[in-house]
């Protein structure tokens, strides 16, 4: 059975979602912010929250730090400080991971390059999130994967060849994957998110778990998801969507999220066995709702029962609509009056048509 435990949470096929509420850099850059982005997370029922590390200086090119940043979303000047002052150092990371603790959600992390993965695994965080532009990035997968700690691995903007590329070289050294679908458009426009493709990753990676990272607008998407085998949910969350920055127009506010997870809740329940049965809340209404056999006049005593001798009526007490055939050309053992219910105890087997007397007495 496909399973991956993060945390102390078992993750697995018959059981519920794991949600992650991407926070990224929502926080702005503020420590407190941050704090109260983790807090409204675990109140809406997030699981886990996730940040971003980069260590800016190894990431970019220097043509790509030193690029102008001039718009109203910018922290900066150039895109290098703008980044800079988004990120949180050992300190800030040491202080969120003891508040996470302390509120008991999961704090969980992206790793954007070499020394960020290695700051992350010094942080001994739980679990390791990759980015979607990191998957055909070999070296760092497999620099990762060594640390032994599961491994969630988004796949936005690629082929299956890509994902096949990546899931050769990770499973040899750390089986604990999870593969996220993921449309890598911000927002994705709905016709682009082929949710089909978890079917597809679950059938062609039997051996590892399978989950969404959803970048569209809605809390959907996420119900659909899991009913197609997804059972770890990432999704951008934010406290407003007016403020300043790029993600925040398509995050989730802590209602929207609340409500998602709601949902995901219940559908883990919902879902069932499959083995179509009745259940108790359904017999009254079935019952005020469903039909028996009647008789359609007064009959007498050793009648023989006709299709218009018989009537289909509510409540549906008595024997179903679908014993008709059985029970007509019997004979009546007693005297019955309009709608009277028709059950066997009171009939006889077949026995010869009434004289032209009785069919004319009795609708003949």
């Amino acid at each position: 059975m496909r399973r991956v435990v993060i945390d102390g949470k078992n993750i697995h096929d018959n059981g519920g979602c794991y949600v992650i509420a991407e926070i990224g850099h929502n926080h702005q850059g503020s420590l407190d912010t941050a704090k109260q982005m983790f807090l409204a997370a675990k109140e809406s029922g997030a699981d886990a929250v996730k940040l971003q590390k980069r260590d800016n200086r190894e990431l970019f090119t220097r043509a790509a730090y030193n690029k102008p940043y001039d718009n109203p979303n910018s922290y900066g000047n150039s895109y290098g400080e703008h980044r800079e002052f988004l990120e949180f150092g050992w300190d800030e990371y040491r202080e969120l991971q003891a508040y996470a603790k302390k509120i008991d959600i999961t704090l969980l992390a992206t790793a954007f390059d070499f020394s960020s993965a290695d700051f992350l695994q010094r942080l001994d965080i739980p679990a390791f999130k990759v980015a979607s532009g990191d998957l055909k990035n070999i070296p760092l997968l497999t620099h990762i994967a060594a640390f032994g700690k599961p491994m969630i691995v988004s796949t936005g903007g690629a082929t299956m060849d890509d994902v096949h590329r990546a899931y050769d070289a990770i499973m040899p050294i750390n089986p604990q994957l999870c593969i996220l679908h993921c449309t890598a458009g911000y927002p994705a426009a709905f016709g682009e998110l082929n949710l089909q493709v978890i079917q597809s990753y679950r059938q062609r990676f039997p051996r590892v778990t399978v989950g969404l990272s959803s970048h569209d607008n809605g809390i959907a998407m996420a119900v659909a998801a899991f009913m197609l085998g997804a059972r770890v949910i990432e999704k951008h969350f934010t406290l407003n969507h007016t403020w300043k920055g790029t993600d925040h127009a398509f995050s989730l506010e802590p209602g929207g999220f609340r409500k998602m997870v709601r949902d995901l809740s219940r559908l883990e329940v919902a879902i069932g066995d499959g083995v179509k049965r009745v259940y108790p809340s359904e017999q009254t209404p079935i019952t005020k709702m469903g039909k028996k056999l009647v008789v359609a006049r007064d009959l007498p005593a050793g009648y023989t029962l006709r299709r218009q001798d018989i009537v289909i009526k509510s409540p549906g007490d008595g024997l179903p609509p679908y014993e008709i055939d059985k029970v007509i050309g019997r004979v009546t053992r007693q005297a019955m009056q309009q709608d009277q219910d028709i059950a066997y105890e009171l009939l006889n087997g077949t026995e010869q048509w009434p004289h032209d007397e009785k069919l004319v007495q009795f609708g003949g």
